[in-house]
């Protein structure tokens, strides 16, 4: 086994955890590596707010021939993940009076104003309940268009003098009929697409870039140091590896020949829908200043009653996506709630996940916080590396 230890902060028996269980933890990533599904993993667990657990597994690199041990701090894209921190961002504009939750869309973004985007409301969009169309893969529908297509298709058809006027939301809205697949407030639904649309209200409403807004006021003051949108040539060379196409974007970065690929980097756009890179390590402080009530080490990020606020059920709309027949989804202000038959984690515990794949889970009654980096290594989705994963370090608790 390619194991590399990370840095921790105590014994796991300091914390009420049962060291063996991390032996088994680690037996089990070797075991979804080794039948083809993960290339690698990082986790880092900490309960109490102390650090007990932090490791890597397997390969850095994808190349058979390159057997480079993932490292600990090893980065790797978070996906959705992201978009937590986006409604903190979000919550941290409603602490300070700009805008509230129920405020509609339509009041900061003029491109809303109009039927029937114009009732579509900040807490919609956060709960995935505005009724919008979901992320293509969600159901099947093969006549479907996504918003990004719909941006990146209009672009193309700009005048090429007036590109630097182009309108991108009024763009996205022409998707599809209506612009929505259901009725608002009745269906949990998946849509990445509103947390590109929050990114953009973050904007209007501080005049800072949104990305720049949740690296600045979020990312680098919880020390986050390797979380951020775009990665520098040090980063890039700390980075996993999962095919062809990531390497030659990493050696781009690290050799500065790297230019924009796709329409959301041609136009600037806001990446709170799935655009940090991050460590679990630096996901584990992320999930610790939520513990704490929103502050880490004396650094205020949200006050107690916000995260009160995005921590408890908000919503529980029944849920169909990829082939899901749930009566209640359960949902936070940006943060899953679901439970269930799969999980062992306490009531009341939040999470998110990222495609590709990563997990944050935060179980308040246990004080644990535990973040797990696991890049599948082929198409598809692996529970084994998800749930399986959440099951085994949560049997630790003692």
């Amino acid at each position: 086994m390619l194991y590399t230890q990370g840095k921790i902060d105590c014994k796991p028996s300091e914390v009420g955890y049962n060291e063996q269980r991390i032996d088994a933890l680690n037996a089990h990533l070797q075991r979804v590596i080794d039948d083809g599904e993960i290339q690698c993993a990082t986790y880092c667990i900490s309960r109490k707010g102390k650090i007990f657990a932090h490791g890597g597994v397997g390969k850095k690199s994808f190349r058979a021939d390159d057997n480079t041990p993932v490292q600990p701090d090893s980065i790797r894209w978070i996906a959705s993940i992201t978009k937590v921190f986006t409604a903190v961002a979000i919550m941290k504009l409603v602490e300070d009076g700009v805008t509230r939750l129920d405020v509609q869309v339509a009041e900061i973004l003029p491109q809303f104003n109009t039927p029937p985007y114009n009732g579509v409301t900040l807490f919609q969009l956060l709960t995935h309940t505005s009724g919008m169309h979901t992320d293509e893969n969600c159901f099947d529908n093969k006549y479907q268009t996504s918003y990004w297509r719909m941006i990146e298709n209009a672009y193309k058809l700009c005048d090429p003098d007036k590109k630097n006027e182009f309108d991108w939301i009024a763009a996205s809205l022409g998707v599809i009929g209506s612009g929505f697949r259901v009725k608002p407030d009745t269906e949990w639904a998946y849509c990445s697409f509103g947390f590109l649309i929050l990114g953009a209200v973050i904007e209007k409403l501080t005049g800072i870039h949104a990305n720049k807004y949740i690296e600045d006021y979020i990312a680098k003051p919880l020390g986050m140091k390797d979380t951020a949108f775009n990665l520098t040539p040090e980063k890039a060379k700390r980075t996993i590896i999962t095919d062809e196409e990531a390497e030659i974007y990493v050696n781009d970065i690290i050799n500065n020949t790297y230019k924009p690929q796709w329409i959301g980097e041609v136009l600037n756009l806001p990446s709170t829908g799935g655009g940090l890179d991050s460590t679990s390590y630096d996901l584990i402080r992320f999930g610790n200043m939520m513990l704490n009530g929103g502050t880490l080490e004396g650094t205020r990020i949200l006050g107690r009653k916000a995260v009160e606020k995005m921590t408890t059920i908000a919503v529980n709309y029944p849920n169909y996506c990829w082939g899901a027949n749930e009566k209640n989804r359960y949902y936070g202000v940006g943060f899953d709630m679901r439970n269930g038959p799969p999980f062992t984690f306490s009531q009341g515990t939040y999470m998110h996940e990222g495609a590709g794949a990563c997990s944050l889970y935060i179980d308040p009654k246990e004080e644990l916080a535990a973040a797990w980096i696991v890049p599948y290594a082929k198409e598809g989705w692996f529970p084994r590396a998800l749930f399986n994963v959440h099951n085994i370090i949560w049997s630790g608790i003692i």
